[in-house]
């Protein structure tokens, strides 16, 4: 029985969580399952009507689902958006405008819950695992509000298996059911993303797959089944 949600988490930002959720999404939808693809917090977000806003992690995640850009679709997918490409709470700052953790958790679960039984919903996270989203909470307050099994994603840089072993301990230590790994490899990487894959698996002891720069979501990861 496919999982009916997913929580994609980082082990650092900017190391590939949208490219990795959008690619996921594109897989699922091309077997044939009802795909809802979330980024309720968005940073770095053009205007609508902006020719970048297709280059936002919003603009991909519509993409990969099929969809066209508009303003239902955005506030769907991104019901907090923000023009300053900062943590949630300082972007949220600049603007004027605050957040809380209570209130990204109940909208999340509100989608949870009108989701159809044979729909899986992925819900993508902001920056790293423990990047500040409100003026309290940090990402892993979040996905330990949310209780829903984690996807993490790591890069290949050089540090990327110290950083990905720390988010897997970090995640065990707090109750979070993690379902597997995907390296996302990273531009210029000095080490083939495979190796720095068979590293992680070897001392995490979970499914992990690479996602290769232009590649596509691998089959066999079991832990989506």
């Amino acid at each position: 029985m496919p999982l009916p949600a997913l929580f994609v988490v980082g082990a650092g930002t900017e190391i590939g969580k949208t490219y990795t959720t959008a690619a996921l999404v594109r897989r699922l939808r091309g077997q044939g399952r009802q795909v809802r693809a979330l980024k309720p917090l968005a940073s770095g977000v053009p205007p609508l009507d902006h020719p970048d806003f297709s280059a936002s992690d919003t603009g991909r995640l519509l993409a990969a689902q099929g969809l066209p850009v508009t303003p239902a679709t955005v506030a769907a997918c991104s019901p907090w958006r923000f023009a300053a490409p900062l943590a949630p709470d300082l972007a949220a700052a600049r603007e004027g405008r605050s957040l809380t953790l209570s209130e990204l958790v109940g909208w999340c679960d509100a989608r949870l819950a009108e989701a159809a039984d044979d729909e899986t919903v992925v819900i993508e996270g902001v920056g790293g695992l423990m990047s500040p989203i409100t003026e309290a909470a940090t990402g892993l307050d979040w996905l330990k509000a949310q209780a829903v099994p984690a996807l993490l994603v790591s890069g290949s840089y050089l540090g990327a298996i110290s950083h990905a072993l720390t988010a897997v301990e970090t995640l065990r230590a707090h109750g979070v059911p993690l379902v597997g790994i995907v390296v996302s490899e990273s531009e210029g990487a000095p080490t083939p993303p495979e190796t720095v894959a068979g590293q992680i698996a070897r001392h995490a002891g979970l499914p992990v797959v690479c996602l290769p720069r232009g590649g596509a979501f691998p089959d066999g990861f079991t832990g989506l089944d």
